[in-house]
């Protein structure tokens, strides 16, 4: 079989294209701190385009004050920067399932991406919820998220048992 030719040297990327580099220092994963919390909106503005400064601001105080074993909100920290999030939280559920380890929310940094940061996210936040007694973690996405669908694949989820159904509701009443 033919190889194709290669050229001498790969294409080079605009210097605004490359990614800048990694922190030196390790990467730490912790509970969110309030300081974290405009890292958290500015990361969460970039990637999704919207800005949600209440929303957070109302997860945090769910979350990240002091919350009960079952509520996790942590970051990815290095050189005091904030790199990534994970939220989740142990869920009791009708239809005949049992207490298991909801992720809500997860983001890393563009730029550190393919690092190993949402990884090591998901299992410190995995550990918390072993250490909270479920043996399940579950999450739900847009079936057009192939970012995201991608990454929790690749982490060993799959489809789980359930249908997500939903219906417009209209306003006329």
């Amino acid at each position: 079989m033919l190889k194709p030719a290669r050229s001498a040297a790969p294409p080079r990327r605009a210097a605004s294209a490359r990614r800048p580099a990694l922190p030196d220092s390790p990467v730490t994963v912790r509970p969110v701190r309030r300081a974290d919390l405009d890292h958290v909106i500015a990361l969460d503005a970039r990637v999704t385009g919207i800005e949600k400064r209440a929303y957070w601001q109302s997860v945090y105080r769910r979350y990240g004050v002091p919350a009960p074993a079952q509520r996790q909100f942590l970051v990815a920290e290095a050189d005091g920067r904030v790199l990534g999030f994970i939220i989740g939280e142990v869920r009791d559920w009708e239809f005949g399932a049992v207490p298991c380890g909801w992720v809500f929310g997860i983001d890393v940094n563009p730029e550190a991406r393919q690092a190993g940061i949402g990884t090591r996210l998901l299992e410190a936040l995995c550990a918390g919820f072993r250490r909270a007694g479920v043996t399940k973690v579950r999450t739900m996405l847009a079936r057009d998220n192939n970012l995201v669908l991608s990454f929790f694949r690749s982490q060993g989820m799959m489809t789980g048992p359930f249908i997500p159904l939903e219906m417009d509701l209209d306003d006329t009443e």
